[in-house]
Formats: C-alpha cells, sequence, structure tokens
C-alpha cells in the first residue's frame, strides 16, 4: 500500500511538472455542458518516459513495461484531481475516468524496437514497442464501443443505479470484452445489463503495416527467397485517417494477441503516430570523380550533365544512343523523393521506340536509383483494390497498387501496348487527376450507401510504346508528328514528356547496338568504351540523392524565358492547331528547368537549365502535335557526338544558337515580352 501511494504521489509530481494538470483542467471545461449525458468520460496525458524517469524510475519502469497498472495510477490520480478542484460534476466515481496515456516517445533500446522483417508472434507482456513500416492496405473508418455503463438487475442493490460498473476499451481488447450480456455485479452476484443510452462509441480504423525492405521485390532485382509479413495496426478515435497508403510511418504501440477461437490474432494497438524517413547511411556527397568533373567543366553549365548523359548505361546501350531519354530520367530521378510531405513535383515520361527490351534494361537500370521505385505487371493492380475485412470489423479492406505504393518515388508501367483500352482510360485519368478512385459497395461491405474513395497519386510514370504495332489514326498524321503506336494523342498529351528514341545514330541504332550486345558478350567484364571518364552505378546513386535534397530557387532570366515561352506557344498553337496548352505545361517546364539545375549540383535555377527545359517539351509537344513556328530539330538537346571535348564545344554552339532562337520566337508571339527580355 505504501509503494502504491508513492507512486500515486511521483504521478502527481509528473503532472505538475509537466503541464499535465493544467491540461486536465482544460480538457474538463468540454465536459461541464449540462446537455452531455455521458458516462464515461475520456482524457488524454502525454507522457514522456524518459521524463517520468527522473521523477520516479519505479514509476518509469511501470509506463514502460506495465502500461495498463500505469493507466490506472494515473486514473486514479486524474479522478482525485478532478474532484478535489471540482473540474466535473457529473463524475461520480473512479471508473468513469477513462485515461488515454499519449506516449511521445521510447527509450532508443532493441528492446522497444519492434522489427518487422524479423519480428514473431509471442506470448508476453503487453507493454509499448516502436516500429517503422510502410502502410500497405487500410479499411474505412467503423465504430467501436468507448465505454459503456451497466447496471445491476437487483433492485435492492446499490448498484442497481449509480456508476459503480463501468467498463472502457482496453489495448487489445475485443467488442465483446466491453459490452457483453453475461456479466455479474461485483457486489451482489446479481447478472448486469446495460444502459444503452449512455453507451460511448469512438472511431475505428484497421492498417496494413509492411517493411519498407518488402518494396525492393516489387522493382524486379530482388531475388531473394525472403518473404514479408505485415502487420495489422487498430487506429482509434483521434488518429483514424492519420495514416496515408504508400507513406512511411513510426508508431508507437502495444502488441497485442486477442483470442477469437478457433483462431488467435496477433495486432498492434497503436499509441502514438508520426511520420517517418529512413536517415540516410552517410550524409549525401559525391565521389572524387564527379567532384573533379564539376571542376573541368565550370566553364560551361551544360557540360556537366550532358558527360552524365553520355557515361550513363553503357552496359546497357552503346554511347550515344538515347541520349535524350536517358538525360529524361534522370531528370524525373532527380524530382522524386519518397515520403516527402512537400508538393511532388512529378515528371512522367513515355518513351516512343521500336525497341523495347533496350528500352525495358534502360528504364530498370534507372529504376534501381530511385528512392523508391515500383515495376508494375500489368496482371497486377496498379491503383486500388477492395478486399473483406478479416479482423471482425466487416468493413472493405482498400490494398494498395503500385502507384500508391510508388509514393514520392516512380511507377514503371512498361509497354503501354500490353495494357487493354479499360486499362489505358484509367492510367490517362490519374495523369491527368493526379488521383486514384475506388468504388465500395455499402450492401456489399455493411454500409447503407455506397462510397467513391480517392487517393491522393503521387509518383512519376515511366512508360514506353512501340510503334510498329501501327494505330488507326495513322492516316491523318499532321505534318511534323511521329507514329506513337495504337495509344491516344490524349493519353499521350498527359503524360507530359513524350520522348522519341532516335537521337544521333539514327537509322544506324540496331547495328550500333548489334555490334554493343556482340562486344559485351566475347569481352566480359572489360571496357568496351575507354574513357577519361568512368562511373559506377553506385557513383549515380550518390549523385542522385544528392541531388535531390538540394533546394533551388529561379532566377528572373529562367523565369522570364519559361513563362516567354509559355505564352508563345499557348498563342501560336491555340490559334494554328486549335491545341490548348494548359497550366500543366508550366508545371513541366519549371519541373524539368529546376530538376537539371539539381542534376548539375547548383541551387540557382539559370537561363541555360530554362533552355533545356523548353527544347525537351518543345521537342515532346512536336512529336504529338506537329511543329510549331519555332523550328526545333528533333535531337535539339544532344545534336553532336559527346565522345570527345570538341563535341561538348560543338554542342554549346548548338544550344546557343537555340537559345537566339527561343528568345525571337518569344518576341514574335508573345505579347510584352520585350518589356522583360534582354536581346542577348
Amino acid at each position: 500500500m505504501a509503494d502504491l501511494l508513492s507512486l500515486k504521489e511521483s504521478v502527481l509530481v509528473y503532472l505538475d511538472r509537466s503541464g499535465g494538470l493544467r491540461k486536465l483542467a482544460e480538457h474538463s471545461k468540454a465536459y461541464t455542458d449540462p446537455q452531455l449525458t455521458e458516462a464515461v468520460f475520456r482524457f488524454h496525458i502525454s507522457v514522456n518516459p524518459s521524463d517520468v524517469l527522473e521523477v520516479d524510475p519505479l514509476l518509469g519502469d511501470c509506463v514502460l513495461h506495465d502500461p495498463l497498472k500505469a493507466t490506472q495510477l494515473f486514473q486514479s490520480v486524474c479522478f482525485l484531481a478532478i474532484k478535489t478542484l471540482s473540474l466535473v460534476e457529473k463524475i461520480q466515481t473512479e471508473s468513469q475516468v477513462h485515461v488515454i496515456l499519449k506516449l511521445t516517445s521510447l527509450p532508443p533500446f532493441p528492446e522497444y524496437t519492434l522489427d518487422l522483417s524479423s519480428h514473431h508472434c509471442s506470448f508476453g507482456l503487453m507493454r509499448p514497442v516502436c516500429m517503422e513500416g510502410l502502410v500497405l492496405a487500410l479499411t474505412r473508418v467503423t465504430k467501436y464501443t468507448q465505454g459503456a455503463r451497466f447496471l445491476c438487475e437487483d433492485e435492492d442493490c446499490p448498484c442497481s443505479g449509480g456508476f459503480q460498473h463501468i467498463r472502457v476499451h482496453a489495448p487489445g481488447a475485443t467488442e465483446s470484452a466491453t459490452v457483453r450480456n453475461d456479466f455479474s455485479c461485483m457486489n451482489c452476484g446479481s447478472q448486469l445489463k446495460e444502459d444503452a443510452k449512455f453507451r460511448v462509441l469512438g472511431d475505428k480504423q484497421l492498417v496494413e503495416l509492411i517493411h519498407v525492405k518488402a518494396l525492393d521485390v516489387l522493382t524486379g532485382h530482388q531475388q531473394s527467397s525472403h518473404r514479408y509479413q505485415s502487420v495489422t495496426v487498430f487506429l482509434r478515435d483521434e488518429l483514424c485517417n492519420a495514416m496515408r497508403m504508400g507513406r512511411l510511418y513510426r508508431v508507437i504501440g502495444i502488441p497485442a494477441l486477442v483470442h477469437q477461437w478457433p483462431n488467435i490474432t496477433w495486432s498492434i494497438e497503436a499509441n502514438n503516430i508520426q511520420p517517418w524517413e529512413p536517415a540516410p547511411k552517410d550524409f549525401p556527397k559525391i565521389n572524387a570523380s564527379f567532384q573533379q568533373l564539376l571542376r573541368d567543366t565550370a566553364a560551361s553549365p551544360w557540360w556537366f550533365s550532358a558527360i552524365l548523359t553520355h557515361c550513363f548505361g553503357l552496359h546497357v546501350a552503346p554511347p550515344g544512343l538515347y541520349n535524350t531519354l536517358k538525360l529524361s530520367l534522370l531528370l524525373s530521378l532527380v524530382q522524386s523523393r519518397a515520403n516527402t510531405e512537400d508538393t511532388f513535383h512529378n515528371l512522367d515520361v513515355l518513351a516512343i521506340t521500336t525497341e523495347t527490351l533496350i528500352l525495358s534494361r534502360l528504364m530498370m537500370l534507372s529504376l534501381s536509383l530511385s528512392c523508391r521505385g515500383v515495376r508494375h505487371q500489368p496482371s497486377g493492380e496498379m491503383f486500388a483494390s477492395l478486399s473483406r475485412d478479416e479482423h471482425g470489423a466487416g468493413t472493405a479492406n482498400i490494398h494498395a497498387g503500385s502507384s500508391l505504393l510508388a509514393t514520392g518515388g516512380i511507377c514503371m508501367l512498361g509497354d503501354l501496348n500490353s495494357y487493354k483500352k479499360d486499362k489505358l482510360d484509367s492510367i490517362q485519368s490519374v495523369l491527368e487527376n493526379r488521383t486514384a478512385s475506388v468504388f465500395i459497395r455499402g450492401k456489399k461491405y455493411g454500409e447503407d450507401a455506397d462510397e467513391h474513395v480517392s487517393f491522393p497519386v503521387q509518383c512519376s510514370f515511366w512508360a514506353y510504346t512501340d510503334t510498329s504495332c501501327r494505330s488507326a489514326r495513322a492516316d491523318s498524321l499532321v505534318l511534323g508528328t511521329a507514329e506513337i503506336g495504337p495509344i491516344s494523342t490524349q493519353l499521350a498529351d498527359a503524360f507530359g514528356l513524350v520522348v522519341q528514341c532516335k537521337d544521333m545514330v539514327g537509322e544506324q541504332t540496331p547495328i550500333a547496338q548489334t555490334v554493343h550486345s556482340l562486344q559485351q558478350a566475347l569481352q566480359l567484364g572489360k571496357p568496351q568504351y575507354p574513357s577519361q571518364w568512368k562511373f559506377s552505378t553506385q557513383d549515380y546513386q550518390e549523385l542522385i540523392t544528392l541531388a535531390q535534397s538540394l533546394q533551388v530557387e529561379t532566377s528572373p532570366a529562367a523565369e522570364k524565358i519559361i513563362q516567354g515561352y509559355y505564352m508563345a506557344i499557348r498563342r501560336i498553337r491555340s490559334q494554328s492547331q486549335g491545341v490548348n496548352m494548359s497550366v500543366a505545361s508550366v508545371k513541366l517546364l519549371i519541373s524539368l528547368a529546376e530538376a537539371h539545375c539539381k542534376l548539375c549540383l547548383r541551387t540557382v535555377v539559370k537561363e541555360e537549365d530554362a533552355v533545356i527545359a523548353v527544347l525537351l517539351c518543345e521537342n515532346s509537344v512536336t512529336l504529338r502535335h506537329g511543329a510549331s513556328a519555332l523550328l526545333i530539330p528533333p535531337d535539339a538537346v544532344f545534336p553532336c557526338d559527346l565522345g570527345a571535348v570538341d563535341g561538348l564545344h560543338k554542342r554549346d554552339t548548338a544550344l546557343d544558337e537555340f537559345h537566339q532562337n527561343i528568345l525571337r520566337f518569344i518576341y514574335a508571339f508573345a505579347p510584352g515580352s520585350k518589356m522583360y527580355i534582354t536581346e542577348e
């Protein structure tokens, strides 16, 4: 008894020092409304275990290893404080005070960490643990019983009135543990019956959490035999809707084994939730080779990204081939960042080719560099699917598809020719609206009304189409447009950046690729293209990680070029071709310019970055809708071979000329452009 009294004194000291008593008084004001008729009054108490340990080590040990006992201690102290200070007159018994201890953190030791990649279900004490994982699926919010009042059926018993018999939900308990018809009176042993008008309902949601390494299997590179098991997390009341599919979270919760004969289910009762992002193993940095390259290319704002593109993926395709596509993929990678809460600047890429195998390999190589990459299989679910919940809630369980699992990263769709028309229509809708919706039939999942649930899609999509599959619109092509296979122009427009994979090699592409493949087979492990620039896949991974972390700002000169080009191209294409250039075009221009700036490891977007963005966008629109007054050749970004320094100088000369052509185009077709652009 003395120890119990000492623990309660420590609870009072902690509440006084941490401001818990003041928050208790503020929270009690919500229950002073005379019209409220409740039997249970819920209070949140924030608890920092480290601070509790400083006040009383025994109390801290109780909070960390026996949370049910700790809750009872705080409940008793809170009840005494409420009665002493006359905070809520309706509270008559201690059992009416429902205290929820919200743990702000746990000690950073293995004993308090649950690893989702190696955990096993076991019997033990229900103590809080911390875990990190990815949201794989979630249910709709349903109701559960927070608390209920019971009365003794014997009218002569003192418990036939009042609030002596109150039952509240405990972590890990089922609904039947709170509300049942076979409870007995502790005073006389008679049967208890519930006073239904005093029942208190709360919100409940179930979430499936899985280790983030499980996504490695979805990239297509994972060859191990490991299997990952998801864990069910119960969210209650204010924690409902606090988690989103495809996001990473750190969860503090209490494991619970629930017996539902003949099965035993293992789950986690969430106590606190925080967004989480894995810390990098090392601070992002680049190796000595890239540092030297930065110094060597300081004279030109275009050289660094050109050499990066030229040297990327040389074991897949020979140098000079698919340079525009490789640059587009690198720019898309730079703009992706998993689990970011900021606005996601998606950069979708659609490649047009007759050689799908090489493009698939290039995209797979690039996907391995992504912070989060998912290779979608045509037989799988792309957005969201439904199943019935298996934990007794009876509601719909919504599973994340490939695009939601790739949140903040890349979703590779592969060959669009392998998709049926309804799937292509769904892809186009998501690309245009950046949301995916699922239809839930109310009758099937225990609800009165049907419901459409929408989820934001925050990832970039990569795809390619085989132009050897002729489309029905080939006879009505506009002059200057390219054959884009069986997909519609509207779907190509939705991607934003469309790249035709010819580049400078032109008609020699099949021969060059054949020679490259034969040399690889005959000279395994030997460098085929001796060069002073040699970078490994790991080097590119570190470079992209560093580029993603950069915060950039756009210079006024770059803003003027982007704005002027958009105004000019919108006017000329709407008048001559009837093409509506939407605001998405401006977002694409800004995203490309910022990505090129980051790829060059700069923090200020220059005019030269805007020029690359304009050239890529203009070529993309030309492929779909024909040429405009801004006559840009298809290989404008890489007009010559980059195998030597002379090629880089020639490219700079060509890009400078394109720069001047862009300015003249803006002067001619953008009203007022001379007021904000100075002719060079």
